[in-house]
């Protein structure tokens, strides 16, 4: 397969609804920005031997939870995907090809991992944008099984849940209704968006500026007016010495987001950069 045709182009994925915004392959386009020679379908078709594997087993089985079980056992047991405790931080966690390669990664990488391989089965998992570690759902009879992909997929009480969310919430459990807005299946763009995230913070803070910009510039092309993507690239452009890209990013900002709680710090960017800080 030409990996040329398997992924999408960047300049098209703004325009594109959630629904046609390929997950497996828009992962893939961010790692090629890193392994340029990546051959997308070698990874494509990895993800179907994976699920062509067990299918029989899993059409077998009746039970959403024990289908999702199964997977679980196989993926994490059989073939070693496994959440990299020791280097948490490292950048090949992100990047699908090495995820796929070195069986390691962090939790949203390995979400994305179990989520192609159950679609694949029939099985609707899900991912969820959980504060602190992502995590993947299950619709079942009396609810919704939630599991935690970086810990080989262990299945999450709901005072586990709420002892995870606290930390992030100010230090208040969710109730009941807050949780369910927490647990809302997340787009195949919030994903996406969220591993850039990721990229841009390791990135950012081992003072790799170049890719960081990269990867707030990614950010933009799946969302063109994401107001944080764009004051990173523009902070980013100043750290690279690309100052009238920065002037426009950190003006551009400002418009959206004038009473951001760094506009002032933006603001004295923009004076330095002789923007004057002005916002028409």
């Amino acid at each position: 397969m030409h990996d040329h045709i398997a992924l999408p182009d960047w300049n098209s994925l703004a325009r594109l609804d959630d629904e046609s915004l390929p997950l497996l392959g828009t992962a893939l386009l961010i790692a090629r920005d890193e392994y340029p020679d990546l051959d997308a379908g070698q990874y494509e078709a990895l993800v179907q031997g994976h699920a062509a594997g067990m299918r029989d087993e899993i059409d077998a089985t009746g039970h959403w939870a024990l289908k999702i079980q199964a997977i679980n056992r196989h993926l994490f047991e059989e073939l070693g995907y496994a959440g990299d405790h020791d280097q948490y931080y490292d950048p090949r966690n992100s990047y699908l090809n090495e995820v796929f390669e070195r069986r390691r990664g962090n939790p949203i990488s390995l979400a994305l991992v179990q989520m192609e391989v159950a679609r694949r089965l029939g099985v609707p998992l899900d991912g969820v944008s959980f504060p602190g570690h992502f995590l993947v759902r299950l619709p079942v009879d009396d609810g919704v099984l939630v599991m935690d992909p970086f810990n080989r997929g262990r299945p999450l009480d709901i005072d586990e849940l709420r002892q995870r969310a606290r930390p992030h919430l100010g230090g208040d459990a969710p109730d009941d209704e807050a949780l369910s807005q927490i647990l809302n299946p997340a787009s195949n763009r919030a994903i996406l968006t969220r591993v850039l995230r990721n990229l841009h913070g390791v990135y950012s803070d081992g003072d790799d500026w170049e890719r960081a910009t990269r990867s707030a510039d990614r950010l933009l092309k799946l969302s063109p007016n994401d107001a944080d993507a764009l004051r990173d690239r523009g902070l980013g452009y100043l750290r690279i010495g690309h100052n009238s890209g920065a002037r426009a990013d950190l003006a551009r900002y400002l418009q959206l987001n004038p009473r951001a709680p760094d506009a002032m710090t933006v603001r004295a960017h923009l004076v330095d950069l002789g923007g004057a800080g002005r916002v028409n």
